[in-house]
Parts: C-alpha cells; sequence; structure tokens
C-alpha cells in the first residue's frame, strides 16, 4: 500500500507560478484538484489529496499556500474514497430496484460504509443479492461521480419535489450560507460534501454485509431505517480475506458464546444493556477483579468504594450536567434533594481528595475503583458487552504535581502492559493526543503534560503516533488499542491528564515553598470496562479460555455410579490445590459427557471407569482432542498447576 504523498507536499502558489511563467495558464484562474494533477501529469492512480490535512477529490478548489498531498487508489485513505462511493452505488442500487424507498445517510466506518434506508419493506438476504447485482451493473459502466453545487432553496426544491423527507430535515439543519452540493452518478444524486472518487471504474471488489434495524439520528423516537452493511477493498484477494474474519468473527460472537457457555445474559424483563454475570462468567470476572486488586496494591494504589448515586449539585460543579446530560439517567428526588446515578467515578475520587489538607510529601495520591456506573446508551446502539448501560470500570485516578506526570505515566504504561500481556495480548498501537482548539489550561502546561506523555513512551521505546489535536478539551492523553487473534483493534487502555475538573472543585496542595497550588488529575482505565473487556476476551479466545482463566479447569466424568466415591476423592484433592472442578456423575452415556465438556471448552477432561477407579488414575485429554492418558492424582494436579504457570507473564 503507497503512503498519502510524500514528506514534501505540493505547494500551490509554486505550481501556479512556474505555469504563469511558462504562460500556459491566465494567473487569475482558479485550478481544481483534478486540472493541478493534469498539469503535473499524474497518472490514474491519484484519486484525490489532502489538503493542508483535509480529505479533498478533484473537484475542490485548493488556496494558494495549500499543502497539496496526493492520494493514491492503494492506500488507506485511497479505499475511504473508495467505499464511500461504493454507499453512494448502493444507495443508486437500493432505488433502481425499490423506487418507494427514501435514503437518510451512508458514511464510512471501520472496515467499510453502510447505508440507512427508510421503506415498508423489509430486506432480506435474497434482496442483497439483488442490489449487488445492481450495484456491478453501475460500476460496469465506470459511471462517474460529478460535483455540482446548488442554492439551499434549489436543493430543498428538488428533494421536496421527490419526497425525500430526511435530505430535506439535512439541509435545513445545515449551517450554509452560500451553496450545498450534490454528487450525481448519471441520472441519479444524493445530497453530498464528498469527496469520491472520480468515476466507478476504481470500485474493483465489493460486498454487502448484513442488514440491520436503526433509527434516524439514533433517536429510538423517531423513524426506524433499515441499515446495509457493506465493504469494499482494492482486489478480490483482500475481500476474500477479509470476508474469511467476518465468518470467524461470527463464530466467536460474544453474545453468542455467552449464551453457549452460560457466561451472562441480558434479560428485557431486567432492562436492555444491564448485565447479569452467571456463575461462569462471575467466576472468570472474580479471577480478573482479584488480579487487579492484587497489581495495584502491589503499585501503591489505594483501593476505594465509591455509591452509586449522587447529588444532582455534584454533577454540576462536575460539569456533566452541562455537558453530558443527554448520557445520564433522570433524576430521582430523595427528602426534597434531587439524585443522580454516576455516569463517572471522578468526582467521587477527588471528594475523597479533598477530605483533608495534601501536602506535596503526599503527592502522588493514586486511588484506584472497582467502580460501576450507568449511562444512558440509545436502544439502537447496544451491543451485548460493548456497549451496555450499567458497567463497572477500573477507574484510577492519580492527583500529582506538574513534574510528577512522566513518572506516574510511565508507572501507569508499565502496569498497563504487565495487564495486558497477562491476559494474552502483545500486540497494541499506541495515540498521544495533542491540545485541541478549545481548552482549558495554559499553553505552558499543555506542553508540559504534553511533553510528559511523549517522554515517558520514548523512554521505554514504544512507537506511537501523534492524534494531533485529538484531545480533550481538559488535556492530552495516550490511548492504547490492543490487536486480538482476528487483528481486530479495540480501545482499552486511556491515561488522560486533566486540567479542568482540579480547578472546577478548588483542589490543593501545600508545595515545598508553603503556597496553595492545584495539582494536575490524570484519569487512567486499563481496561475500560471490566464489561467490555471481558467482551474482547472471549472474542480473542473464541470462549477456550486459558487454563488459569477458565472458569473449570478440568470436568472430570464418570462411566457410572461405581466410580463416584474415587471421581469424589479426586475432586476433593483438586479442590484442595485451589483447583477448578466441574465434576459430573450423571447416570449419562459417555460420549454424551465427552460432547458436553467439549461444547464447554473446559481445557481438561479427565475420565474414570472402573479401570481408573481400580488404579486410583485418571484418563485425560485436553480441550480440542489431544490425549495425555491415565496418570496419578498428584501427577494431575502437576499438569494443571504447570499449565497455568505457563500462562503467566510476568
Amino acid at each position: 500500500m503507497q503512503e498519502v504523498g510524500g514528506s514534501n507536499p505540493l505547494v500551490l502558489t509554486n505550481f501556479m507560478r512556474y505555469y504563469v511563467g511558462k504562460k500556459e495558464l491566465d494567473s487569475e484562474k482558479k485550478l481544481n484538484l483534478g486540472e493541478i494533477f493534469c498539469k503535473l501529469e499524474f497518472d490514474s492512480t491519484v484519486i484525490g489529496a489532502e489538503i493542508d490535512g483535509e480529505l479533498q477529490d478533484f473537484y475542490f478548489f485548493p488556496q494558494d499556500e495549500s499543502k497539496i498531498k496526493p492520494i493514491f487508489v492503494d492506500s488507506q485513505k485511497g479505499l475511504n474514497l473508495i467505499r464511500h462511493s461504493t454507499a453512494h452505488i448502493l444507495a443508486e442500487a437500493v432505488q433502481a430496484t425499490y423506487p418507494d424507498t427514501k435514503v437518510t445517510i451512508g458514511p464510512v466506518i471501520e472496515n467499510g460504509f453502510y447505508y440507512d434506508f427508510y421503506t415498508d419493506r423489509t430486506f432480506t438476504e435474497n434482496d442483497l443479492e439483488i442490489f449487488e447485482n445492481k450495484m456491478q451493473e453501475i460500476i460496469d459502466n465506470q459511471t462517474s461521480f460529478v460535483k455540482e453545487e446548488i442554492s439551499r432553496d434549489e436543493a430543498l426544491k428538488l428533494f421536496g419535489k421527490m419526497g425525500e423527507v430526511f435530505k430535506e430535515e439535512i439541509i435545513n439543519d445545515l449551517d450554509v450560507k452560500e451553496s450545498i452540493s450534490i454528487y450525481k452518478q448519471d441520472g441519479w444524486f444524493d445530497l453530498c460534501r464528498g469527496p469520491h472518487i472520480p468515476n466507478s471504474k476504481y470500485i474493483k471488489s465489493f460486498k454487502l454485509l448484513s442488514v440491520a434495524g436503526s433509527y434516524w439520528r439514533g433517536d429510538e423516537t423517531r423513524e426506524s431505517l433499515q441499515r446495509i452493511y457493506g465493504t469494499a477493498f482494492f482486489n478480490k484477494k483482500d475481500l476474500s480475506s477479509y470476508l474469511k474474519t467476518v465468518e470467524e468473527a461470527k463464530k466467536r460472537d460474544h453474545r453468542k458464546l455467552g449464551k453457549e457457555l452460560d457466561l451472562f445474559s441480558i434479560n428485557d424483563d431486567i432492562g436492555p444493556g444491564l448485565v447479569l454475570w452467571h456463575p461462569n462468567g462471575a467466576t472468570i470476572r472474580n479471577i480478573i477483579e482479584n488480579y487487579w486488586r492484587e497489581k495495584h496494591i502491589e503499585t501503591n494504589y489505594q483501593i476505594i468504594y465509591t455509591p452509586h448515586i449522587a447529588k444532582a449539585n455534584l454533577w454540576e460543579t462536575s460539569g456533566h450536567l452541562e455537558f453530558y446530560s443527554e448520557n445520564m439517567f433522570s433524576q430521582m428526588e430523595i427528602d426534597t434533594n434531587k439524585y443522580q446515578t454516576k455516569p463517572m467515578n471522578c468526582p467521587f475520587h477527588i471528594m475523597i481528595y479533598k477530605n483533608g489538607l495534601k501536602s506535596y510529601r503526599d503527592l502522588p495520591v493514586k486511588f484506584a475503583e472497582i467502580g460501576t456506573v450507568y449511562r444512558y446508551e440509545r436502544s439502537g446502539v447496544l451491543h451485548g458487552l460493548f456497549r451496555a448501560r450499567g458497567f463497572t470500570q477500573d477507574d484510577a485516578h492519580i492527583f500529582c504535581s506538574l513534574d510528577q506526570i512522566e513518572k506516574e505515566v510511565s508507572d501507569v504504561m508499565d502496569l498497563t502492559i504487565e495487564f495486558l500481556n497477562k491476559f494474552g495480548f502483545s500486540d497494541y498501537e499506541i495515540y498521544v493526543s495533542t491540545k485541541p482548539k478549545k481548552y482549558v489550561g495554559s499553553d505552558d502546561e499543555w506542553e508540559s503534560a504534553t511533553n510528559s506523555l511523549k517522554k515517558s513512551l520514548d523512554n521505554k521505546s514504544l512507537k506511537y503516533s501523534i492524534d494531533d489535536g485529538g484531545g480533550a478539551f481538559y488535556g492530552p492523553k495516550i490511548d492504547l488499542k490492543i490487536k486480538d487473534v482476528l487483528g481486530r483493534l479495540w480501545q482499552c487502555s486511556t491515561v488522560q491528564v486533566d486540567f479542568n475538573l482540579p480547578k472546577r472543585f478548588d483542589l490543593e496542595y501545600i508545595s515545598s515553598n508553603n503556597q496553595r497550588l492545584q495539582p494536575v488529575m490524570i484519569h487512567r482505565a486499563i481496561f475500560g470496562s471490566f464489561e467490555r473487556f471481558f467482551g474482547i476476551l472471549i472474542e480473542h479466545y473464541g470462549g477456550a479460555f486459558p487454563t488459569w482463566l477458565s472458569p473449570y479447569q478440568i470436568r472430570l466424568l464418570t462411566v457410572s455410579d461405581e466410580q463416584v466415591d474415587f471421581a469424589n476423592e479426586v475432586a476433593d484433592n483438586l479442590k484442595s490445590n485451589n483447583l477448578r472442578v466441574y465434576l459430573d456423575l450423571r447416570n449419562e452415556k459417555l460420549g454424551l459427557k465427552i460432547r458436553e465438556s467439549e461444547i464447554s471448552k473446559v481445557p481438561f477432561i479427565g475420565i474414570i471407569g472402573n479401570n481408573e477407579s481400580e488404579n486410583k488414575t485418571i484418563n485425560i485429554r485436553r480441550y480440542g482432542g489431544e490425549q495425555i492418558g491415565e496418570i496419578k492424582i498428584d501427577e494431575l494436579v502437576k499438569l494443571i498447576c504447570g499449565d497455568t504457570s505457563k500462562e503467566v507473564v510476568s
């Protein structure tokens, strides 16, 4: 895949001067990107450009001094252009097939695109095949994407005449004083800012993946829509590889495995987005929590607990009611005071910090909590453990001085990497997000904090990318995305510097020269939430957890009632060695018991028949079919314990 542009992008003024000197252009004439690349004799592998960091297509007119980086067809940003244009072709194909269908929006997403439609029909797998065939017809015609600028009034009249009520709503909400852009594909067109590829010949390989329900603008009180997901790639080989990954992901879907392995459930009678941890899942969570607490105590965090609700004025002080209220549940009245469930743990940790004056000798103060929070996620975005309304964060907050940030962040990164390695994630991507346009705190504080984040990573030789301007308004941050066995990236770990909340809550500490100074607050999460991390673990391992993490490490199966006494003896011995045992004494056929054990994905299966009972042995096999054979109880203990110790990465 080619990189976007080069280290020395074109500067428009130099280009203009060159051609004015050659007298090949009128110096007053404006050039769009297509004309610029044509003059420079770029070939057809260039399909767009980045102009001062923004993706644009050939219809864009850059200003003088603009920096222009060509976008090549086989770059990631070129692929995003292709996917955006493929979404438009999907919309045309759907309306060509079912003319009464109304179109809404169709953005590019990670690994593909989607388009939302309003229709009385229920789209099926057969419809997807019909749409794909129609799309291929449009692509084969080498349909051009032609941009046209029209006035707001013209746009409203045009889409109003067609009955495209959703487009009318979008136009009415646009803050546009001049023109509005549409993109035409022969006789079909769509409201769109762009950018797009020059024509459909660049779409070499695509696939419609699925249909799902959605709501207009994500609001469950608005119209129900049907969302068609699709993807596009440079070639059939890449598409085929991706589709194999999709199929494997379906097999590993944590919602499917959660039910099959009896790990968790979400019950409509309790409420959407609220998770019930079943004994098997709760066992794993308990293992994770115990490890979490042990490591945090080792690294000088103080474990705390906080309530699930607080008076509304706390959330006013923190700013949540002003900036985050749409994601908070409704207030409740208790003893004439208004309360709300907590969407964050931060204000509680702050109030504990404020419980007594702190000196510079007390810093850093490090609080850690396994704290459950509640957020009003819209029903259309709820997704098993990945997007819930009630979830538990592995939350921690560090209160320190500005010059302590580098050391504290360095320690957080050490702990984070140790945790992730422990759970089988050694491949990750790191991003440092810097100062946005709107921010609190001084420029010097931002520069110092950002440099501290970078140094903490540089000193460990950790590679990272800069997300320029991507920090929150209250401070720079480090994000760490883990890569699972299928190569998918998951946002989990975050280290966020905060200049805002210490100011809102008037936090102080006494410096060495007896001044009252404001500490810096560092928000830090390793898993993000136990629910989401557990979902990632389920899919990463396909439900076949490593021995140390498995709800049961061995299932003991008896052939008949004659082996019950010895089976209980074996189970008691294993349990006394802190091993987790499932004892199956049912009077069922052995084949059925073995099949059920395989389905449960337990690491070891121990079979006890008359021969084993007489010899005081257990016939052992691993999950997946590896036969170990007959071994004594003490050998079995060593086998399982040895298996768990090999999996622990320290």
